[in-house]
């Protein structure tokens, strides 16, 4: 995690240097309005040497959502405690808490209730997982049925490794669904990053117009991009501006094959004559998608303003461990 650590006085900061991250002294030129705007764009955690009151003041403008606040620790001068007070679970202000106590031989001040109680965290289940959680705002549903002593389902197409932990049930009408396609009941959604998105694209197309067609298509054929960890095309697109710039708006890495190595992708892909007779495959967006996966189709050849997509999925490896 990218930390950055704020302190107020010359034992904070001597304090702060012990854990060997970029250390701020604020005051004079330095400005802690300043320094936190900056830090909550840009950083994964931020920590505070100093009073709990002047992080929660700093910090309050920029609060949008659990899902992407960076984690917000504090920790007294003195070295004695150190709290996690913002971002716990899906921003590891917790785990980096019990850390850095560890470091300075202080106590990690934990308050969740789910970690004091030792019940499922749904959370920090998705975070571990590598899951997308796409309504964070239902998370505390969730919680407050498995505190209460309820018990909470989760439908999932995917095999989890494990026992379900205490609390927890594998089945329909559930409270948590794990699924690639948006869901339209009132449940808490986790979305798996397995899918590829295979591109393929006439010369010069742009990133917008390339974007455009991705919305269209994601609605059209119900997927969300939430599940999309990589892209991948022919390797005579790897100069393509619009395509690169694409896949990096978008924060996918992106792999290219050469014809040969797509023609010997195995499957059943869409043959175009004319894709073929162009770059010398007959299937850019099916075959780079399987190619740069190992899975299988699971969303075929979409054609529309000169850009072509497909989708291919590969099985996540879930386990229960959180």
């Amino acid at each position: 995690m990218k930390l950055a650590i704020a302190a107020f006085t010359d034992r904070g900061e001597a304090l702060a240097k012990r854990l060997g991250a970029p250390v701020t002294r604020i005051g004079g030129n330095v400005s802690l309005a300043d320094w936190t705007a900056a830090r909550f764009a840009d950083s994964d955690a931020l920590l505070f040497v100093g009073a709990a009151g002047i992080a929660v003041r700093a910090i309050a403008p920029h609060l949008k959502s659990k899902a992407t606040d960076p984690a917000v620790l504090v920790a007294d001068e003195t070295g004695r405690f150190v709290i996690p007070i913002l971002s716990g679970h899906l921003g590891g202000a917790n785990a980096l808490a019990e850390e850095i106590a560890a470091k300075l031989q202080a106590t990690a001040v934990i308050t969740t209730a789910t970690d004091l109680r030792g019940v499922f965290a749904v959370d920090l289940w998705a975070k571990t997982q590598g899951m997308t959680v796409l309504q964070p705002e239902r998370i505390k549903r969730v919680s407050a049925k498995l505190l209460a002593g309820e018990t909470v389902a989760v439908d999932c197409p995917f095999p989890v490794e494990g026992e379900p932990p205490e609390g927890v049930r594998i089945g329909s009408e559930a409270d948590v669904i794990v699924s690639v396609r948006p869901e339209a009941s009132g449940a808490l959604q986790l979305v798996p990053r397995c899918l590829t998105l295979g591109i393929g694209c006439r010369r010069g197309v742009s990133a917008e117009q390339i974007e455009t067609v991705f919305r269209r298509f994601c609605f059209e054929r119900r997927v969300l991009p939430e599940a999309i960890s990589a892209a991948a095309s022919i390797d005579r697109k790897r100069d393509e501006t619009g395509l690169l710039k694409f896949c990096e708006c978008r924060g996918w890495p992106v792999r290219f094959f050469t014809a040969d190595a797509l023609k010997a992708t195995e499957g059943s892909f869409a043959p175009s004559d004319f894709v073929c007779e162009t770059v010398g495959v007959d299937n850019v967006c099916e075959r780079s998608a399987v190619c740069a996966s190992g899975g299988e189709i699971l969303e075929k050849k979409y054609a529309s303003d000169g850009v072509t997509f497909a989708i291919a999925v590969t099985q996540p490896e879930l386990d229960w461990s959180w």
